[in-house]
Order: structure tokens, then C-alpha cells, then sequence
């Protein structure tokens, strides 16, 4: 009862925010702001596209009297769009971009994000709107497969070429994973700067002239790689070369065999040399539908003879193999350093025909707002779309509009939680699940984020894993922090054959880092190879 009394409390304080949230907007230097409390149409333009299917609604959000513009169906492609009555610039001074998004049904598989639109060509129609249609910047979340992202991409016209050219901001955060309410906000400044907020918490900064924060970088390299530059045929790009003086010792012998057999080995007292291993099953007969003429002569199956049960054998006794101690392999000369070594080749870097130099990306206006998505789920809700010059009013909004919802539900969830008896263990994983979300966003982790956001997204759905899941995330995380210590280089397999293996890195060791990589993989596999080929010790009882 305490915890319902709870819930409308905090629903009627929502109510009463929202009042307080559209007399502060009014009296604010908003530059669009749509709430969703009236019916979209007459504001929002549906394309008429065949592509898109979707049924947009105006629809409350679910435990709320808040309305917003609902996805109604799955497996649909959706796109509607607002044309602004004046277009936005991005060139002078702060633009705050925010939304509201509930996955009211979660996210599987599709996009919940926004594209601002340039201005589009004479004779664009705005029931024509698709996924061709030009945008400056596209911000939102994006879930499917692999991909776990808030994007934020956005498209710069090249000065020499005229060409648009989009640039992707690298490690984005990660789409929260429940059917809360959350606010995105992308906060852009007149010093390049942006920061990606998620709930009002910073998630990501950046800056667009930086090559560390974008893909492609916004500003090409002064100088490139001389295309026409060739490696000279006498460039050694060897460290090290098998030492030309060195000869093999006389008492190497190449042809001794890896393991012999153990002469000093004894057959164990009361092994039965006369009884077979398995015998016929006595138990065993015919089934009456057996044919001898069809089927054969039938024959009992197979049982482990129970007098090597407790005897240390049975059949006929064979001394095992062991270890050849004279054994040393394929001789190869040690390696010693390459006095011709000039180090690796690079072609010389001439200036970049295509360099230029930009204080500001070239941002084309924001004329309208649109929503092109395509998703598997449905329940997806819109809300609450802001531009704003000022961050204080969008801080503002996230904590009189979003923010009473945000505790509603959160406090639905944990009378829900509590009714099914998983409050607090469903509260430890959640912060469990919060810092490892966090740690697929680190950088150097880049290579291995989708496998990461796949384990952990299959420890949300199914707790009882949780611990498997996080052993193997640890696992991920280790190797490759061992791979940047190490280099990616394994210790040899066998002690004995140290001298062999790494003789047999001669010549092939040289080459680009791509060559490198591509020897690792060569390693590993000859190893397996190895590994397969190299004779196995016998298991059997015979050699007890």
C-alpha cells in the first residue's frame, strides 16, 4: 500500500511539473519544442513513401497522462517529419538538441533516433520524406545484432570537392537496456565541442576537429602516404637472420623420434594377459523380429569385462612410450641481429592535394525535424523534442518533465521487483550491468564491444547466467589487456623445443604490423597443426 501511495504522489507531482514545464518553455528562448500534449497532425507530416507502412499514433505513455508520438507496429519502417518555420543555425553560438524516447516493449532490433534535415532541393515535398532525404546531423539510439549505439553522425560539405561527407562520432555510449523513460541531449558549442548526455549524465565529449573523436576526421592529414614511392629491392627489412657461422653440434641428432618406448617399465602384478578387455553381453538376445536371411548373423553387443574391473588390466600388455630424452628436433641456427636491418619500409609522405583547414564544421542549417526509423519492435514513444540555445532550459526540462516520470517508473519497477521476490538482487545486477556498460564504451575495447554488449545483454535476459557471463566479459577483458603487454605473442608450447621454435622465425619475421597480425594467426594455426601431427601417448589400461 505504502509503495501505491508512493506511485500517485509521484504522479501527481508529474502533473504538476508539467504545468510548471510549459510556463517556463513559454517565458524561455526555445527554438522548437513539441510535447505531444495535443495530436501531432497538422504539425507532423506522415510520408506517403510505400516504403513506410508504420502507423503513427498519439498515444499516453504507459502509467502516465503524458502523450507522445507512438510507434504502433512491429516489423514496420516509419518516417514523419516537422518542417521548422524558420531553419536553425549551427554556426553561432550554443544548440542544444533533446528528445524523449520510451521503448515501451524494449528494443531488439531498430533505431529510436532523429534526423535534423538541411534544407532539401527545389520541389522536395514533405510527404516525400525518406531515408534519401539530406539531414545535417542524426542522433538517437540504434540496437540491432552487434550494434549497441546513441549515434551521433554528422555530414560536412567538403570544401575542395563540394561533396557532402558524413563523419560518425567513434566509441559512442551505449542504449540503455529497460522500458524506462530517458532523455538524450547532443550540446553542441561555438569551440567545436559536444557532449552527449543520457538522463542529464555526460556519457561522451568530443570535439569535431578532433581525428580521436570522428570517422572519417573532419580535417584530412597535411600529408599522405607518396603513392608512386616503391620500396628499393635491396631495403632488409629483417631484425634478425640465422647466424651465417653457426653450425650444427655433432650429437644433433634430427632423425631421433619424439618418444620411445619405456624399457624400464614392468607389467603390474595380476594383470590378466588372457582375458579381453570387453565380452559378449550374456544378457544379451535376439529380438524376435531378428532375420538372420536380411539381417545377418546377429551378433551380442559389447560389455567391459568385469574381471578388469579389479585387476590393473587386461590383453595382452605392452611397455608404454616416454619422453626420448636424445630427442632435440630439426636444427636451425640461431638467430642474431641483421647488420643490414634498415627497419621498416614506409613510402615517403608528400603534402595531401586534398588537405584543408576549417575553424567550425561547415553545418548546413536545421530546416526540419524528422523520425525515419525501421524496427522490429513496437511501443516505441517520442516525446518532448527540444531545440534550445541555452542548456539551462533543457536542464530544466529534463528535471520537471522527464525527471517525475523517470521516478514513477522507476519505483513501478521496484514494487515489481519486490512482488516478485527479485528486488535486491535485480538491484546489485543493475549497477553490475551500469559499470559494464561502461566498460564496453572504453576505447581500447573497441575491437571487442559487440561480443561484450552480446554477453551482457545475455545476462540481462537471463539471470540465472549472470556469473558465466561475467567470468567470460573478465576473460575478454584480460586477454586483451595481456595482448597490449605481450604484443599478442604466446610462450612456446614446449620448454624443450625453445632453441627449434624460435629459430624458425627467421625471414618471415619482418613486414607491416598487418604482417605481423597475419603471423600471430600463422603461428597459432601451425601450433594447432603441430599439436594434431605430434604422437600421442597411449591411455589404455595396457601401459598402467
Amino acid at each position: 500500500m505504502m509503495g501505491e501511495r508512493r506511485i500517485r504522489l509521484l504522479a501527481a507531482a508529474q502533473a504538476l511539473t508539467v504545468l510548471l514545464i510549459s510556463f517556463q518553455i513559454c517565458a524561455s528562448d526555445v527554438i522548437f519544442y513539441d510535447s505531444f500534449d495535443e495530436s501531432f497532425e497538422g504539425r507532423w507530416v506522415v510520408s506517403e513513401k510505400e516504403d513506410y507502412q508504420g502507423v503513427w499514433k498519439h498515444s499516453k505513455s504507459e502509467g502516465h497522462d503524458d502523450y507522445g508520438l507512438l510507434v504502433s507496429e512491429k516489423a514496420r519502417k516509419y518516417a514523419i517529419v516537422n518542417e521548422l518555420d524558420d531553419a536553425v543555425s549551427l554556426k553561432d553560438g550554443t544548440v542544444v538538441l533533446q528528445y524523449e524516447v520510451r521503448l515501451q516493449n524494449g528494443l531488439e532490433c531498430g533505431g529510436s533516433y532523429l534526423k535534423y534535415l538541411r534544407p532539401q532541393d527545389a520541389g522536395w515535398k514533405v510527404k516525400e520524406f525518406n531515408n534519401e532525404s539530406p539531414y545535417t546531423i542524426m542522433f538517437g539510439p540504434d540496437k540491432c545484432g552487434a550494434t549497441n549505439k546513441v549515434h551521433f553522425i554528422f555530414k560536412n560539405k567538403n570544401p575542395k570537392t563540394g561533396e557532402y561527407v558524413e563523419h560518425h562520432l567513434k566509441y559512442p555510449p551505449s542504449v540503455p537496456n529497460d522500458k524506462l523513460s530517458h532523455v538524450y541531449t547532443a550540446v553542441l558549442k561555438p569551440d567545436n565541442e559536444l557532449r552527449i548526455l543520457i538522463d542529464g549524465e555526460e556519457k561522451k565529449k568530443a570535439n569535431f576537429l578532433s581525428a580521436e573523436d570522428f570517422e572519417p576526421a573532419l580535417i584530412p592529414p597535411k600529408t599522405i602516404p607518396d603513392p608512386d614511392d616503391k620500396k628499393p629491392e635491396d631495403w632488409d627489412e629483417r631484425a634478425k637472420i640465422p647466424d651465417p657461422d653457426s653450425v650444427k653440434p655433432d650429437d644433433w641428432d634430427e632423425d631421433a623420434p619424439m618418444e620411445i618406448v619405456d624399457e624400464e617399465a614392468v607389467k603390474p602384478e595380476g594383470w590378466l594377459d588372457d582375458e579381453p578387455e570387453e565380452i559378449d553381453d550374456p544378457e544379451a538376445t535376439k529380438p524376435e523380429d531378428w532375420d538372420d536371411e536380411e539381417d545377418g548373423e546377429f551378433e551380442a553387443p559389447k560389455i567391459d569385462n568385469p574381471k578388469c574391473e579389479t585387476a590393473p588390466g587386461c590383453g595382452e600388455w605392452k611397455r608404454p612410450m616416454k619422453r626420448n630424452p636424445a630427442y632435440k628436433g630439426k636444427w636451425h641456427a640461431p638467430l642474431i641481429d641483421n647488420p643490414n636491418y634498415k627497419g621498416i619500409w614506409k613510402p615517403q609522405e608528400i603534402p595531401n592535394p586534398d588537405y584543408f583547414e576549417l575553424e567550425r564544421p561547415n553545418f548546413e542549417p536545421i530546416a526540419a525535424i524528422g523520425i525515419e526509423i525501421w524496427t522490429m519492435q513496437d511501443g516505441i514513444l517520442f516525446d518532448n523534442i527540444l531545440i534550445s540555445s541555452d542548456e539551462k532550459v533543457a536542464e530544466s526540462y529534463r528535471e520537471t518533465a522527464w525527471k517525475p516520470k523517470f521516478e514513477v517508473e522507476k519505483e513501478k519497477q521496484k514494487e515489481e521487483d519486490k512482488a516478485t521476490g527479485s528486488d535486491g538482487l535485480s538491484a546489485i545486477q543493475k549497477k553490475v550491468f551500469d559499470v559494464l556498460y561502461k566498460v564496453a564504451d572504453v576505447p581500447f575495447l573497441e575491437p571487442y564491444k559487440p561480443k561484450i554488449l552480446e554477453l551482457i545483454e545475455k545476462a540481462e535476459e537471463q539471470p540465472n547466467i549472470a556469473i558465466g557471463v561475467l567470468g567470460s566479459i573478465v576473460v575478454v577483458i584480460l586477454t586483451v589487456f595481456f595482448k597490449i603487454l605481450f604484443g599478442g605473442k604466446k610462450p612456446a608450447a614446449n620448454v624443450v623445443e625453445t632453441r627449434t621454435e624460435a629459430a624458425a622465425e627467421t625471414s618471415d619475421n619482418q613486414g607491416s604490423r598487418g604482417d605481423k597480425e597475419d603471423e600471430d594467426e600463422k603461428e597459432d594455426e601451425d601450433a594447432t597443426a603441430a599439436a594434431a601431427a605430434a604422437p600421442r601417448k597411449r591411455s589404455n589400461r595396457r601401459e598402467t
